[in-house]
């Protein structure tokens, strides 16, 4: 049975945050209670979790490290009984601005985009939870229609799929999702045989997500403010688009850039965060064909949704809007997934990623 509950958030120091911000979270309420001062880290834009929940890894979205042009990744040990981190060892991530992080089931590798450096690498886990140094690299090449912010290649997120087995790229500069065959032996990777897909000129993909289910993926792209659904091949590591659907109403007519985008552990709804139009557009999800309907936006309470997460059991959406140095709970309606404000808000400067983790 569930004891704790422990909220993490990320931020940007360069934007006024302090490091990385934790939070005890009371699985009833939801509300949000915080844990000692915010640990240190440079730029710790985007963290993420082992399974065990014994460390904790953060990017460091730098340009320069070791005196390279490079960003780094830090590990932290979890601390399960106040959920305090302590800092362990930091590693180039062998590009500029990393910005998104994961780490396989086994608890081996963590893998690393690197926006401005277009690249991609995979780092070991040592027997301590320290980082080693990077084991694969491997740079994108290319451009897009978008002369801003296409103009080469700009790796989003790296995220693995059920089977642990293949590793999904989406880079907003090549308007491609790239595929690579994951080997979670010897940490490398290699290019499928379908090697990427391609989305809509300019749509700019930035995070790939699983159903639950493993039978259909889904994208968001920033720039054209869209998602794409897909049919999902897990033998085979290949995707099939079905459909692409709006994240925004046909009356919105400012500036807006989608960011993050989960599945309810259940299955049944699908959530995607717009920065400008500042809500949480929510989906039905046709769990026989994967196919998306909207159902409702949520404004967000405040400005700049940059992430967001669900909890593991499905009961909360938390929210991390940039601007307003806020972290919103929202619960969600099991049977209409619509949301609903908890009226719980914690203010955090320049919250970048915000994680759940349970003990």
């Amino acid at each position: 049975m569930t004891k704790r509950a422990f909220v993490y958030v990320g931020t940007y120091t360069s934007q006024g945050g302090k490091g990385i911000y934790v939070f005890n979270m009371d699985l009833d309420s939801g509300k949000l209670k915080s844990v000692g001062g915010p640990t240190v880290a440079s730029n710790p834009s985007f963290l993420a979790v082992d399974t065990k929940h014994k460390h904790l890894y953060a990017v460091n979205e730098v340009q320069s490290f070791g005196g390279e042009k490079s960003g780094a990744v830090s590990s932290f040990t979890v601390d399960p009984e106040t959920g305090e981190l302590a800092f362990l060892n930091m590693k180039s991530s062998k590009g500029a601005s990393p910005c998104y992080i994961t780490v396989d089931e086994n608890g081996k590798y963590v893998l690393v985009a690197n926006y401005i450096g277009g690249s991609v690498c995979v780092l070991p886990i040592l027997d301590n939870g320290e980082l080693g140094d990077a084991v694969d690299f491997i740079q994108h090449k290319g451009s897009s229609v978008n002369p801003k912010r296409q103009e080469g290649p700009h790796a989003h997120s790296v995220v693995l799929d059920p089977s642990n087995h293949y590793a999904f790229v989406a880079d907003l500069g090549l308007d491609k999702i790239m595929i690579y065959k994951f080997d979670p032996e010897r940490g490398k990777l290699t290019p499928n045989k379908q090697p990427w897909v391609k989305t809509k000129p300019g749509a700019g993909p930035r995070i790939l997500t699983f159903h639950p289910n493993g039978r259909f993926a889904y994208v968001i792209n920033e720039l054209d403010s869209s998602i794409v659904a897909f049919n999902y091949d897990i033998l085979n590591g290949m995707l099939e688009e079905i459909q692409t659907v709006s994240t925004l109403p046909k009356e919105f007519k400012g500036i807006n850039y989608a960011a993050d985008i989960h599945v309810a552990p259940s299955g049944k709804f699908l959530y995607a965060s717009n920065r400008g139009y500042d809500t949480i557009a929510i989906y039905k999800i046709n769990e026989d064909t994967g196919s998306l309907c909207l159902i409702d936006y949520k404004p967000t309470q405040g400005r700049t949704p940059r992430d967001f997460t669900i909890s593991p059991f499905g009961e909360f959406l938390l929210v991390a809007n940039q601007e307003t140095n806020t972290i919103v709970v929202f619960r969600i309606d099991q049977q209409t997934g619509l949301l609903e404000p908890t009226g719980q808000i914690v203010k955090v400067p320049s919250a970048a990623c915000v994680k759940i983790v349970l003990f």
